[in-house]
């Protein structure tokens, strides 16, 4: 029997192998808890799709045990878990109306025809598609299918809904419009929400908690805001925003603060978040827009030399890419209060940071 402060969804040590030999989930151990919008997150082939589809029961896990609330459920039938699905290609029955297809989980769950009426107008109202009960899908837009689909996904009150990569197939100021709609119908409805994607700012907007998949194993588990600021790894820190790295040699690491010498043979300090030892090689992370330029070096800033290669004007913003300690790719964002800033192309000057803002991590391969 689950307690209250038991984990809702438990994944234990599951594994997952198509041939027999090559793992694509290993030994994952992830509790989700009710009530929680949790998203798995990564490159294609890191295995998070397949961790969806096993708790869907569409794949079977290869070792290991998947718990929903607080029971197995590996031999338990996709059908007999209550789950709610949204997939990506929308799977509405084409021959069925909007009420059609949305009373069909209640149906085959035998509830009264009057009941059925009732849920099916109160979450098409829910989801602001009340008007199109009589349409086929073939007769409304993609944004319009996907409510649909969401709203059949929730109709027979489940604990627990996944979201396969639902909002791929709409244009961007439509897919940003739908993340905030079922960001609110989370919070509204209070059920539980895996959801699956390889968008970064989509996982950012909508989760509590991010897992973020490689090669798969899940990387770092945090909420957005430690995922963004305070990335565990390199690989983390280039997939979750943008991202300046930096090879190097750790000279020396004291009160929590590595001074790295560059390949170029400059010496910066950074946070020293995922170093081992002196000598060892080690990545540094640092985000563009906690770069400055023409600024002074101080005992709490690193400063180097640069170039700019290229400006991009975007408005709210001036994107810089500089040629810096050798790479020609550093990018730094200047806030746009007057204009042009008097930046030109080929002009010299000086980038820095915050040393606490620059972080030491693993080596890691490039993403």
């Amino acid at each position: 029997m689950a307690q209250a402060n038991d984990p809702f969804v438990s994944f234990k040590g599951v594994q997952k192998s198509y041939d027999g030999e090559t793992l694509v989930v290993k030994n994952l151990n992830l509790d989700i808890a009710a009530g929680e919008f949790l998203t798995m997150l990564g490159p294609s082939g890191s295995g998070k799709t397949t961790c969806l589809m096993m708790l869907a029961g569409f794949e079977t896990a290869t070792h290991g045990d998947i718990e929903l609330g607080g029971r197995p459920i590996n031999n338990i039938p996709p059908h007999k878990r209550g789950i709610g699905m949204v997939f990506q290609n929308y799977a509405l029955f084409p021959h069925m109306t909007v009420g059609e297809n949305l009373a069909f989980p209640l149906n085959v769950r035998n509830m009264a025809k009057a009941d059925v009426e009732d849920k099916v107008r109160s979450i098409l109202d829910m989801v602001q598609m009340l008007a199109f009960i009589d349409r086929k899908p073939a007769q409304l837009s993609g944004g319009q299918q996907q409510r649909i689909a969401l709203a059949r996904a929730l109709v027979f009150n489940p604990d627990l809904v996944l979201m396969d990569e639902p909002l791929g197939a709409l244009d961007k100021q439509l897919r940003e419009h739908m993340q905030y709609e079922i960001k609110h119908i989370h919070e509204n409805l209070g059920v539980t929400v895996v959801y699956v994607t390889h968008d970064q700012s989509e996982a950012l907007t909508m989760s509590n908690r991010i897992a973020v998949f490689d090669d798969g194993v899940i990387q770092q588990l945090a909420d957005p805001v430690t995922l963004y600021e305070k990335p565990e790894n390199s690989f983390v820190a280039q997939f979750i925003g943008e991202n300046n790295q930096m090879l190097g040699t750790v000279q020396s690491i004291s009160s929590g603060i590595s001074t790295v010498k560059l390949d170029s043979g400059h010496i910066v300090r950074a946070l020293a978040v995922n170093v081992s030892e002196v000598g060892s090689r080690t990545t540094l992370s640092v985000r563009p827009e906690r770069c400055s330029i023409s600024v002074r070096k101080s005992k709490e800033m690193s400063v180097l030399d640069a170039r700019i290669e290229e400006l991009i004007y975007l408005g709210d913003h001036i994107r810089c890419r500089m040629k810096v300690a050798g790479d020609d790719q550093f990018i730094v964002k200047v806030p746009n209060t007057s204009g042009q800033l008097g930046l030109e192309i080929g002009a010299v000057l000086q980038v820095g940071w915050q040393n606490n803002d620059c972080r030491a991590l693993d080596f890691n391969k490039p993403i």
